[in-house]
């Protein structure tokens, strides 16, 4: 079995994070578009409620680059899944019409 790498992410995005949900998005929607999982956000709005959000030690710094990678390839993996979900309407409904 292999050990994957646990992700780390800086104050700053954490605290952007929970502002979205602060602003109204839900949880699932907020981790949806930032690629985290919904646990991992609750956890951090829940820390920030309590006053003890902190971020990633200094030795890994996640780059401001490196956030926008990791939101574009959940957001691509959610296009992607909704062009296949309308695909297959439109194989289902154009069957229907024959």
């Amino acid at each position: 079995m292999t050990k994957t790498a646990r992700a780390r992410y800086t104050l700053e995005f954490k605290q952007e994070a929970v502002r979205l949900v602060e602003g109204g998005q839900s949880i699932a929607a907020a981790a949806r578009t930032l690629g985290v999982v919904d646990q991992t956000l609750f956890n951090w709005v829940k820390a920030h409620r309590q006053g003890q959000l902190m971020g990633a030690d200094s030795k890994v710094n996640v780059s401001a680059e490196q956030m926008e990678i990791s939101r574009l390839r959940a957001e691509l993996a959610r296009v992607k899944m909704e062009r296949d979900i309308l695909g297959k309407a439109t194989a289902y409904f154009a069957k229907g019409l024959t």
